[in-house]
C-alpha cells in the first residue's frame, strides 16, 4: 500500500464516508446486509489472516474503514447488534478450522507409528514444554520490539528454566524407547492454527511459529470470539432487566391503582357521592342551552302563529271586500235593469197613446 492510500485510510478511519463529499460512498450504509460487520468490529478474519499461509483472500462483503468510523460513531448513540452477525461469522470459521484439526489427527494417526500410552504421554510432555518455550520467546521478542528490554530479559529467564525442564522430559523420552525409533520426527497438530509441530524443533522454529502472524491471527480471532459471545450475554441480560423493570413498574401502578380504588377515606366517599348528586341535579336540571333552545323554540312558534293569524286576518279582509264589490255591482245591476224596464214601459205608454190619438 502507497503513502497516500494509507493516509486516504487513515482519513477514513477518523472522519467516515462524508469527509470529502464522495456521493458514491455515502449511498454505501453501514446497516446494509452487503457490508460486513465482522470488518465493523475489526474482526474479520480476511483481514487478519492475509498475508499468511492460510490467506483467505478478499472477503465478499464490502469492507470499508469509513463505513467502520460511520459505525463507531453510531455505536455511541445506540445499539446495533452486530455482535450477533459477526459471533455467527466467527463461529463458523473456528468451526472450519477445528474440522481441519481433527482431520490432521487422523491422518498422523494413520501414517506415524503406533507407540505406548507411557511415551505417548511422555512425548506430550515435550510437545507442551515446546509450545512453552516457543510463546516466551515470541513474547521477549515483542517485549524488545517495544523497548522493555528489562522485562525482555526476565522472560528470557523463564526460557532457560523451561529448558531445562524440556531436557530432562527429552531424556526421560529417550530412555522409554528405542534409538532407532527416537530418531524418527514426531509431528504434533497445533490446537490453535492447525499447523504441523515437530517434536525435534528447534527454539528458533518455535519462536517463529508462535510469534509469527497465522498462530497470533488465530489467537486473535479466538479471544475476539470469546469477547463477543460475552458482549451478547452481557447485553441479553440486560434488556431482559429492563424489560422485567418496565414490567414490574407497570404492575406496581396497576397495584396502586386497585389499592386507591378500595381504600378511599369517608371524605372521599362523600364528595364523590355529592358530586354524583350534582351531576344528576344537572342532567335532570335543562341547561342553559337547553333553556336558551327552548325559548327560541317556544319564539319561533309564537311567530309562526302570528304570521299565520295575520295571513288569515287578511285573506278575510280580502274575502269582504271582494264580497262588497260583488254586492256593489249586483246593485248596480239591478238598477240599470229596473231603469231599462222603467224606460221600456215610458215607450210602449207612449206608443199606446200615439195610437190612441190616431
Amino acid at each position: 500500500m502507497s503513502a497516500q492510500a494509507q493516509m486516504r485510510a487513515l482519513l477514513d478511519q477518523l472522519m467516515g464516508t462524508s469527509r470529502d463529499g464522495d456521493e458514491t460512498r455515502q449511498r454505501v450504509k453501514f446497516t446494509e446486509d452487503r457490508v460486513c460487520k465482522s470488518h465493523l468490529l475489526n474482526c474479520c478474519p480476511h483481514d487478519i489472516l492475509s498475508g499468511t499461509r492460510m490467506d483467505l483472500g478478499e472477503c465478499a462483503k464490502t469492507h470499508d474503514f469509513a463505513l467502520r468510523a460511520d459505525y463507531d460513531i453510531a455505536s455511541k448513540e445506540r445499539d446495533m447488534f452486530f455482535e450477533l452477525d459477526a459471533v455467527d461469522h466467527l463461529e463458523s470459521f473456528i468451526a472450519d478450522c477445528d474440522r481441519r484439526t481433527e482431520l490432521a489427527k487422523k491422518r498422523l494417526v494413520e501414517t506415524q507409528d503406533e507407540i505406548s500410552a507411557e511415551v505417548a504421554e511422555k512425548a506430550e510432555k515435550v510437545h507442551e514444554l515446546n509450545e512453552d518455550i516457543g510463546k516466551l520467546l515470541a513474547n521477549a521478542e515483542q517485549l524488545g520490539a517495544d523497548g522493555n528490554v528489562e522485562e525482555a530479559q526476565k522472560v528470557l529467564q523463564e526460557v532457560e528454566k523451561v529448558r531445562n525442564k524440556k531436557r530432562d522430559a527429552e531424556d526421560e523420552y529417550r530412555n522409554s524407547m528405542p534409538a532407532s525409533s527416537f530418531q524418527q520426527q514426531k509431528l504434533r497438530v497445533c490446537e490453535v492454527c492447525s499447523a504441523y509441530l515437530g517434536l525435534h524443533d528447534n527454539d528458533r522454529r518455535l519462536a517463529d511459529h508462535f510469534g509469527g502472524k497465522l498462530h497470533l491471527g488465530f489467537i486473535q480471532i479466538r479471544e475476539k470470539l470469546q469477547q463477543l459471545k460475552k458482549t451478547v450475554l452481557e447485553k441479553q441480560e440486560k434488556r431482559n432487566q429492563d424489560r422485567l423493570k418496565r414490567r414490574e413498574e407497570r404492575e406496581k401502578e396497576e397495584k396502586m391503582l386497585m389499592m386507591k380504588k378500595r381504600t378511599r377515606s369517608p371524605s372521599q366517599e362523600k364528595k364523590r357521592s355529592r358530586s354524583g348528586e350534582r351531576r344528576k341535579q344537572h342532567s335532570h336540571s335543562p341547561s342553559r342551552e337547553q333553556q336558551r333552545s327552548h325559548s327560541r323554540d317556544h319564539g319561533e312558534r309564537e311567530r309562526e302563529r302570528e304570521r299565520r293569524r295575520r295571513h288569515r286576518s287578511r285573506s278575510a279582509s280580502k274575502g269582504n271586500r271582494h264580497s262588497r264589490e260583488r254586492s256593489r255591482d249586483q246593485k248596480r245591476h239591478s238598477k240599470h235593469s229596473s231603469s231599462r224596464d222603467r224606460s221600456g214601459d215610458r215607450d210602449k205608454k207612449k206608443s199606446s197613446s200615439s195610437l190612441r190619438l190616431a
